[in-house]
């Protein structure tokens, strides 16, 4: 999309989702055993996988039961599959997952989606590397699907996951991204104020994410009794293919909300970033990021990461306006506690609004809207917008690692791709990338390596 399309698709899809021109509609309950349950499966049993199937089964506005789980280490299925069965422990009918449908392996997914019928719904919760290939799966059996963020770290996939996207449309399937910000409240309304003019005209915008440091983002010596495919998907915060970096996977949701306030996608960024205090850490990620995105209008986004011990941490997003300023999030994702200032300080004798609280949580709203458009056969897509949250995301990202300008189309067709075969992965390898004779993996050189993230 030009800068200009991709605002208008912006403001259109609104708080709640991507909205398109569906065809050969499939209505909900079609050909399903039992119309008054949806089944659930879920494929990558770490924690977000677990949060979302919890979600599931928490919803009010529907019938929901999980039948199948998958994953590839036995482990996660099983504290996935205890924690579940903890939380709904009055009720156990939600959580039937016998033996028998606990899958493990590459292939799992597949037998996990057998499980279920046209019209459920699958999650996909592992890394991004294999979202496109589960995706075209849950496609081709007629599965709604609700998919994790980040959806893609490259061009290629990007591309793909749009072609994707479209087919599913085709099928009317409703897609649900877990960028579960937009389907907050609060935040809808400071949207709505925002784009109204309450704060005047948008001339530029913060955001941090300062932390401590990941376990998984800040990976060490792949361990002697561990092949380096399942070494580097334990630890897939760590490696660019696999998650596009602590940078993608950690700060997408703050870059997606300031975009969103802005109704508008950065179309270029600049960037620093660099490595620090790695002691024994091999991992692919920066320490530090700092990235200004710039506007089709010339406005900007400046935003900061750090992952360091002993520093102040920040998680926060602010707008700036020519009438007033705003919090989209004041520390954290949830609550949000948005409000609107008179002025550039954000101080609390400047507040002229603020949502009411206790707010309700965006992470289950999120769920509630998309059983919602399953039940009432909505229209619900939220694969473009969440693709275009993961190539920005990335846009910034490669600007900091190469030490270029990197413009929203360069980010697009940049013909390099992490993982071309994830399709074709197994745990003995070969894997995306591999580590030299002191255990280290590439890692990125502003100024040297200028076409790419990191020499291969």
């Amino acid at each position: 999309m030009q800068p200009s399309d991709r605002r208008n698709f912006m403001k259109t899809a609104g708080a709640a989702t991507a909205l398109s021109t569906l065809t050969a509609p499939y209505v909900y309950g079609q050909e399903k055993k039992d119309a008054n349950t949806i089944k659930v499966a879920l494929i990558g049993c770490g924690g977000r996988g677990t949060g979302a199937a919890s979600q599931a089964l928490s919803v009010k506005n529907a019938q929901t039961r999980l039948v199948a789980m998958a994953d590839v280490f036995p482990h996660k299925m099983e504290s996935s599959l205890g924690a579940l069965r903890g939380k709904f422990e009055e009720t156990p009918e939600k959580v039937d997952v016998p033996e028998d449908r606990q899958h493990i392996g590459f292939d799992s997914y597949k037998e996990a989606m057998a499980a279920l019928d046209p019209g459920d719904i699958v999650i996909f919760a592992t890394p991004l590397a294999f979202r496109w290939v589960h995706f075209q799966h849950a496609i081709d059996l007629g599965l709604n699907v609700f998919m994790e963020k980040p959806l893609i770290a490259d061009g290629p996939s990007a591309k793909r996951m749009l072609e994707l996207s479209k087919k599913a449309d085709e099928k009317n399937l409703k897609c649900a991204v877990g960028l579960m910000v937009r389907h907050c409240r609060g935040r809808q309304e400071l949207h709505k104020r925002i784009s109204d003019g309450q704060i005047g005209d948008i001339i530029a915008m913060r955001a941090y994410r300062m932390q401590g440091q990941s376990a998984s983002a800040f990976s060490k010596p792949k361990p002697d009794d561990m092949s380096e495919v399942m070494h580097q998907i334990q630890n897939f915060h760590s490696f660019l293919w696999a998650s596009g970096g602590m940078f993608s996977d950690f700060y997408i949701h703050q870059i997606d909300e300031t975009s969103w306030m802005k109704n508008s996608w950065p179309v270029k960024a600049q960037a620093v970033g660099g490595r620090h205090y790695r002691r024994d850490f091999v991992d692919q990620n920066f320490d530090v990021y700092s990235v200004e995105y710039t506007y089709d209008d010339g406005s900007k986004l400046f935003f900061d990461g750090r992952t360091m011990l002993g520093c102040q941490n920040n998680m926060s997003s602010v707008v700036h306006g020519s009438k007033g300023s705003a919090f989209v999030s004041m520390s954290g994702h949830k609550p949000g506690k948005v409000r609107i200032f008179s002025g550039q300080n954000q101080v609390d004798e400047d507040i002229v609004w603020k949502y009411p609280q206790p707010e309700k949580n965006p992470y289950q709203l999120e769920w509630d809207d998309l059983l919602d458009a399953i039940v009432n056969d909505k229209p619900y897509n939220e694969v473009p917008r969440g693709v275009e949250a993961s190539l920005v995301t990335s846009m910034g990202r490669m600007a900091a690692h190469t030490g270029q300008e990197i413009t929203y189309d360069q980010m697009l067709n940049c013909e390099h791709e992490f993982a071309p075969d994830a399709d074709k992965m197994t745990p003995d390898g070969p894997a995306p990338v591999t580590s030299d004779d002191e255990g280290k993996y590439p890692i990125p050189q502003p100024g040297i390596v200028k076409d790419r993230e990191y020499q291969v």
